[in-house]
């Protein structure tokens, strides 16, 4: 068996804080339908899918041609709000992040992943902002998948990599994200931290509440499947 192993990210509310900016953007994209936006936790309850979905669920009595604008919209005012001020003040990363990122990276064992809903232009500015684009060898995006839950991103994510679901772990702050994990065979790991309250994460394996917390665990996990 590879001694490899895999540990996948989910970026919005797991990596980084980007909720201001999900908001406003998500609220700019109603202003332009003519809608009211709905409220904030509404739109915090749909980080983590494709951006088409979320819109489609926030709302469902709009035509599929103003939906797709809105998405169009969202995208636009999100990059104009991303250079106003820069990803890493407007999407800043969460305590201990970049540490156990660095600390992960240095393991010749670890391979580092992403699985993300945001678009392939939106990553690219996100990782560049925060100097982590060589951090992540297999980076897994909307543009190429069906939304999470759908565990494509995962599949992926493996067969880039070679390795088997036991040899991966999947770590965000979603339902979505633990219910893709579990689709996919691959150990869940919750973060409280994130945009779902902790009652949501009933797919994960385990839950963690600080990211100082995650080399142990993920040893234990590495020592109970070899």
């Amino acid at each position: 068996m590879s001694a490899l192993r895999l540990v996948i990210f989910d970026v919005d509310g797991t990596l980084v804080d980007s909720q201001a900016d999900i908001v406003a953007a998500m609220t700019h994209a109603f202003a332009r339908a003519g809608r009211e936006a709905p409220s904030r936790d509404t739109i915090l309850s749909i980080v983590g899918l494709s951006l088409d979905r979320a819109i489609a669920f926030l709302a469902p009595d709009l035509p599929p041609e103003i939906q797709s604008r809105m998405v169009e919209w969202y995208k636009d005012a999100y990059v104009a709000l991303r250079a106003e001020i820069g990803a890493a003040q407007s999407s800043p990363l969460y305590p201990g992040a970049r540490e156990v990122l660095e600390a992960l990276h240095a393991q010749p064992e670890t391979l580092l992943g992403v699985a993300t809903g945001k678009s392939r232009r939106g990553l690219d500015k996100l990782l560049e902002g925060h100097g982590l684009e060589r951090m992540f060898i297999t980076q897994q995006v909307s543009d190429h998948h069906p939304s999470k839950p759908h565990p494509s991103m995962i599949r992926a994510a493996l067969a880039e990599t070679g390795l088997e679901p036991h040899q991966a772990v999947m770590i965000g702050d979603t339902s979505f994200d633990m219910e893709m994990a579990a689709a996919a065979g691959v150990t869940g790991i919750g973060v409280g931290w994130g945009y779902h309250p902790r009652e949501a994460l009933g797919a994960a394996r385990y839950v963690i509440e600080s990211f100082d917390a995650l080399p142990p665990l993920l040893q234990q996990i590495w020592e109970t499947a070899a």
